[in-house]
């Protein structure tokens, strides 16, 4: 076994979770389910599987949940991975860390991971992700999107192998999370562009492709509305050729790239049509219209 203690956060995940903790039970020495009081089989498939479930009410987003629990999970190695319940890692990856964590450098707190999404069956999206760090040398950034692992000391490495995300639900519920999301990224990207919450963006220690990614977001934030979601569909699917990998390409850069940038930027139109660019005014209409304390991210 790894000195890896696998946090997992849950709510209503009876689809995904057994396949989530069978796949790491085998080398990791703890597994972790952090559940914010699921209403089916949820923990109950996580404790029969040997998971130790804690349960704490949703606090508003995945950052707080997360940090929660590294706070009050009696975590005592020296890893920690952090795992949704619909990813899973490669043969390939579970034997590079075997191989390779037990002799990482002191030096060294952060492990990158490349990561491949699913869509309609097939695999798209790679990008690289800091998803494993030293216990006590890293957090998730408070943030309502695009929300990282930083580390608050030490330097990075990564794996060539790479895990995987899977969700087994219809489409149909993927349209329905990311209207749900969407709000979330128009405080992100209201954030960016007004300083909302008066909070200086850190950008070290969360990986090279996590800083890139940000600092591309940084300029997306920039850019005018509608206009940018539909220029990043066009370098997506044109420049980046994905006309030529298949229709689920096709799906997924259509929805991800355009749909549901284009329902962001319209979220933000409706915001700043009704508030101007009032910071005190913003955040009164988003608790008002989508019941979201958006200054709770800080607390």
């Amino acid at each position: 076994m790894l000195d890896i203690s696998v946090v997992i956060l849950t709510y209503n995940e009876e689809l995904h979770i057994r396949r989530c903790i069978e796949n790491v039970k085998n080398f990791a020495s703890h597994i972790y389910v952090v559940d914010s009081f699921s209403t089916d089989k949820t923990v109950s498939i996580a404790e029969s599987l040997g998971a130790k479930v804690i349960q704490n009410k949703w606090p508003g987003n995945q950052a707080m949940q997360f940090n929660w629990g590294l706070k009050n999970l009696p975590i005592s190695t020296r890893w920690v991975l952090r795992l949704d319940a619909d990813e899973y890692l490669t043969e390939e990856l579970k034997q590079e860390l075997l191989q390779k964590l037990p002799s990482v450098d002191a030096s060294i707190s952060g492990i990158v991971l490349p990561r491949e999404q699913n869509c309609l069956g097939a695999w798209v999206h790679p990008l690289k992700l800091l998803r494993i760090f030293e216990f006590g040398k890293g957090e998730c950034e408070q943030r309502w999107m695009d929300e990282h692992i930083l580390l608050t000391s030490g330097e990075t490495i990564e794996m060539t192998n790479k895990f995987l995300d899977h969700n087994l639900n219809s489409f149909g519920w993927w349209i329905d999370k990311h209207n749900g999301y969407s709000i979330r990224e128009a405080i992100d990207l209201l954030d960016i562009e007004l300083h909302l919450f008066d909070k200086a963006d850190k950008l070290q220690n969360i990986g090279k492709d996590a800083v890139a990614k940000r600092e591309k977001k940084l300029k997306y934030a920039k850019s005018p509305l509608f206009l940018r979601s539909f220029l990043y569909f066009v370098y997506r699917y044109i420049f980046k050729r994905g006309f030529l990998k298949g229709k689920e390409v096709f799906v997924w850069d259509f929805f991800q790239g355009l749909w549901y940038r284009t329902l962001v930027d319209t979220k933000i139109f409706e915001i700043k049509k009704a508030c101007g660019n009032d910071k005190t005014k913003i955040l009164a209409f988003i608790k008002e219209k989508y019941g979201i304390n958006a200054e709770i991210v800080n607390d």
